[in-house]
Parts: structure tokens; C-alpha cells; sequence
């Protein structure tokens, strides 16, 4: 399974929506998931950030009229199957106006889940949430991803979409770039591992540098900073030649750009 994500610019929103209505109207293949053009809401559902639900009906009637709606075999039995997985089967009976934003999200979410969509579109799907009701939304993201589903998730949120997505796509007017977040990164950044020394001194820098796979290496105070390709193949070799030049290693870390850095460099290069 594949998972996207689009990072939105505030001039170029990618919705949910528009997304599925392109799926909607061609041929596309996805991974190696191949889809040909569908009725609304059988091989695909989005769901958007707003969830539209019926307030003055209960959850478990707003889901059997979607159910019913999408020609589910066993409205009741998806109804409950879905509520239970929620954890809002206790609240079953309660209107939906009732609800938490939270709760209303998680109900949304089993409305989109009813006839077993293949791909699914969340726009912002943890928007405006409260911390616990979020992550209750971002462990449901987790399972659905374990069942093999294609998911599409429209997020400005990047720590979320770091999290959560096996690849990434920036849009900006159009598509920039996509690939997995450590690829993205190395793109941009390379990879940088800062070692952690009791004193550094310039030579170690210097005898570091000589390495074959290492292209940049540099002290700062006490710290000295290497880039290179692939730190856990090549760290190994990085510690024995420090360790033989008579250093004292600390700790060894990685110095990680965060996701922000990366889309705001491919956005201001475009």
C-alpha cells in the first residue's frame, strides 16, 4: 500500500474533494492498485473537514441512512462494526449534535468507512481536535493503513503528516515533488550525524574528513558535525577512526531536519 500526502500552500488548496473527483473521472492506477472510473462513493470516499452530519438524529441512525445510501449489504452489522471500533457504540443512541467535535470526527470517519472503500481521501483530518481526540483519530489512520487501504491524507499539519505517511507530496500550483520523508530530506539536506565529544580537536575533523564516504566534517565546540550517506553503515567506521585517534565519545546523534524545513525549501525554490 501507498500512502500520499498533499501539503497545501495558502494559494494552491488541494481538497479532499478535488483530489477524488480527478479519480472519479479517469482511469488511474495507484501503487499497483488499478482502478477504472467508478460510481461516486464505491471504490472511493473522502472525507472532509467539516463532517455534515445530521444532529438531531442519533449516530447509529446517521450511519444506517449511509449505509443504506451506499447499498451496504448489512447496514446494521457495518454500523456497529464501526461504532464499536470508534468507541462510540456506548453513545449509539445519543444525537450527533451532542457529540464532541472530537466524537463527531471519529463518527465522520465511520461514515466513510461503511462500504469498504479502497481508497480513502482525509482532508484535515485531526483539525481543530483536542490532543487525546486526536491521536484517537491518528491510531484509527495507523489501522486502516494495516488493512491495505490507499489513503490520501491533506494535512498542513507536517509533524502529523511525518508520522504518518510513507510518502509525501508537496503542491504548489501543481506538483512539486514527492517521495518518502527521509528521501525528501536527503534531497535537500544530505545526512548529518553530529558525535558528541568529551574535547574535540580540528585534526579529528581533518582525519575524519579523509574518510571515502564522508563529505563534510567540521568541529563546533565540542561537537563535531559529518555528512554522509548512510550513517548506520558507515558510523561504525566514523567511531573506530575517533576511538583510534584517542577521542572520547560522548554520544552519537543525528541531526534531523524537520519536515517544515523541507517543504519550505522545495516551496521557495519553485
Amino acid at each position: 500500500m501507498k500512502w500520499l500526502i498533499s501539503l497545501e500552500t495558502d494559494n494552491d488548496p488541494i481538497s479532499a474533494c478535488r483530489l477524488m473527483n480527478i479519480f472519479r473521472r479517469k482511469s488511474v492506477k495507484i501503487a499497483t492498485l488499478t482502478l477504472a472510473a467508478q460510481p461516486a462513493g464505491f471504490a472511493m470516499m473522502a472525507l472532509v473537514e467539516t463532517p455534515g452530519l445530521y444532529d438531531n438524529l442519533s449516530a447509529e441512525f446517521n450511519l444506517e441512512i449511509y449505509a443504506r445510501l451506499y447499498d451496504v449489504r448489512d447496514p446494521k452489522g457495518q454500523v456497529e462494526k464501526y461504532l464499536r471500533m470508534l468507541g462510540l457504540w456506548d453513545r449509539r443512541l445519543d444525537a450527533a449534535g451532542t457529540f464532541s467535535k472530537g466524537m463527531k470526527q471519529k463518527l465522520a470517519i465511520a461514515r466513510a468507512l461503511l462500504h469498504e472503500p479502497k481508497i480513502l481521501f482525509l482532508d484535515e483530518p485531526t483539525s481543530a481536535l483536542d490532543p487525546e481526540a486526536a491521536m484517537l483519530v491518528r491510531d484509527f489512520i495507523v489501522e486502516l493503513r494495516k488493512e491495505g487501504r490507499t489513503i490520501f491524507l491533506c494535512t498542513h499539519n507536517l509533524d502529523e503528516a511525518d508520522r504518518l505517511c510513507d510518502r509525501i507530496a508537496v503542491f504548489k500550483t501543481h506538483l512539486l515533488v514527492m517521495d518518502t520523508p527521509d528521501r525528501l530530506r536527503s534531497q535537500l539536506f544530505g545526512h548529518k550525524v553530529v558525535f558528541h565529544l568529551a574535547k574535540a580537536q580540528e585534526d579529528m575533523a581533518t582525519l575524519v574528513g579523509k574518510l571515502p564516504f564522508v563529505h563534510e566534517a567540521r568541529t563546533i565546540d565540542n561537537k563535531l558535525l559529518v555528512t554522509l550517506d548512510d550513517p548506520e553503515q558507515q558510523n561504525p567506521d566514523i567511531i573506530r577512526a575517533l576511538v583510534g585517534a584517542g577521542a572520547d565519545i560522548q554520544f552519537v546523534g543525528e541531526l534531523r531536519h524537520s519536515l517544515e524545513d523541507v517543504y519550505l525549501q522545495f516551496v521557495k525554490n519553485a
